[in-house]
């Protein structure tokens, strides 16, 4: 079995994950602003609001605006995945980019890529010149609800959509709701959505709402429940530069012959990413009932 195990072999099998993961594709991935990152920690600097001051008088001293300064640190993890294939055939099946083990790994890894930026959405960012401070996302940028049996609304789209304007969030920038299944359904039965005066974007015969008040919709089923309220779901709108999404290590492949189990073909796949939420007045949560 180890004559199959080539150089050429584990290149091609890369090859087919690494094109499979992105035609199956992250559904987060581009929503969000990529860098490739160096090294284990990466620092993001954060230039805050000044303004202009009026000039009274023809020669008088020139201001000094201290414009205030602060960095958030993006750490990166690695993720791995791994399978052992004890058929010749099925080793040999490993080139071939529709097999179930190409597709298994880039699936695998696309879910995890989409766990790390639906974490950075809610969690404690780093914060300060080494990243030891965390930054809640305050209660500010939460959609407080008094009925807990709602799910989504458009009273809840209306909320983020004016905390992002009162934000001062630059308008040309793409806004993106993610969410769940459930919160298509919510929408989609109820009138103002369905109706053409208010979404001109899709046909309904199709049963998919893709954009509507100015939010795209991202459909993910990895999105938490609220840790106090089990039944209420968890959905983020947010834009598309709130979240700092770190690539440190390209897609990296290894098929190798295990001799500690009973020499059967090990297929190794790993990557290294880290995520960070930049502002928080670009993240708005809205809790969702799910029954």
């Amino acid at each position: 079995m180890s004559s199959n195990i080539t150089t050429s072999f584990v290149e091609q099998y890369s090859s087919n994950v690494t094109m499979l993961s992105q035609q199956m594709g992250s559904k987060l991935r581009g929503s969000v602003d990529v860098e490739t990152i160096n090294g284990k920690n990466a620092f993001f600097d954060q230039v805050g609001v000044t303004s202009a001051q009026l000039r009274t008088s023809r020669h008088g001293d020139t201001p000094q605006i201290d414009t205030p300064h602060s960095r958030r640190r993006l750490s990166l993890s690695d993720y791995e995945w791994a399978d052992l294939v004890d058929d010749t055939d099925k080793v040999r099946m490993l080139v071939d980019p529709t097999s179930s083990y190409a597709k298994a790994a880039a699936a695998a890894m696309n879910r995890s890529l989409d766990d790390v930026i639906i974490a950075a959405l809610n969690a404690s960012a780093s914060t300060g010149v080494a990243g030891a401070t965390g930054v809640a996302l305050p209660s500010t940028q939460k959609f407080a609800t008094s009925n807990q049996s709602d799910g989504l609304t458009v009273a809840k789209l209306l909320g983020a959509k004016k905390n992002l304007d009162l934000n001062d969030v630059d308008p040309s920038l793409k806004r993106f709701i993610v969410c769940s299944p459930q919160q298509i359904a919510d929408l989609l039965a109820i009138t103002s959505v369905t109706s053409s005066d208010f979404n001109t974007v899709k046909a309904l015969a199709q049963g998919d709402v893709s954009s509507f008040l100015g939010f795209e919709f991202i459909v993910s089923n990895r999105l938490k429940f609220d840790a106090t309220n089990g039944d209420d779901r968890l959905i983020f709108a947010y834009t598309e530069d709130a979240i700092k999404l770190g690539i440190g290590s390209d897609i990296k492949a290894n098929i190798t012959e295990r001799a500690d189990k009973s020499y059967s073909t090990q297929v190794y796949y790993a990557m290294s990413l880290g995520a960070v939420r930049m502002e928080e007045k670009k993240v708005f949560q809205i809790p969702c009932h799910e029954a």
